[in-house]
């Protein structure tokens, strides 16, 4: 084989390791992505079923229940405009509390409650992860038109 040929064939090899390490990076990053989703967008059916996401928004007020067992909690998560059931195994982080901002990190059963393997509480009272403050936001925003249209509507003002 002459030089030219062992140089063209290294470099092939080396370009197809490099393919190889680049596609199973690229793979591993893929399997361990989990986006957000709002309560709304999982009502919408937006978000991803039998695979791991993760959910936030807000705890609603007198939704919280502690099962028997006294490790497992139901509450629900809400964005103002649609609500989800969330049911964890485990210890909640001492900042959890109804009314609080909160994500959770899991799966959607068949039955329509997100079952959490995680659960992320606010870190002070100002703080809300900026894609459940932003969909809690829209959420109002939707509410306050559709209220207004309603009122519209009622009072034979609308077009």
């Amino acid at each position: 084989m002459k030089p030219r040929h062992k140089r063209l064939a290294l470099i092939v090899a080396g370009l197809a390791a490099l393919g190889g390490a680049a596609a199973f990076v690229l793979n591993a990053f893929q399997s361990n992505l989990v986006f957000f989703y709002s309560p709304s967008q999982v009502v919408a059916h937006e978000a991803p079923q039998g695979k791991p996401f993760r959910i936030g928004g807000l705890v609603q007020a007198g939704s919280l229940q502690r099962e028997s067992d006294g490790v497992t909690i139901r509450f629900a998560v809400t964005d103002t405009a649609s609500t989800i059931p969330v049911a964890y195994t485990g210890i909640l982080p001492d900042l959890f509390k109804e009314g609080k901002g909160v994500v959770a990190q899991g799966h959607l059963d068949a039955d329509g409650v997100f079952r959490a393997k995680e659960v992320l509480a606010k870190h002070d009272e100002n703080y809300m992860p900026p894609e459940a403050a932003e969909a809690v936001e829209r959420a109002h925003k939707a509410m306050q038109e559709s209220q207004k249209t309603l009122l519209e509507t009622d009072t034979g003002t609308g077009g």
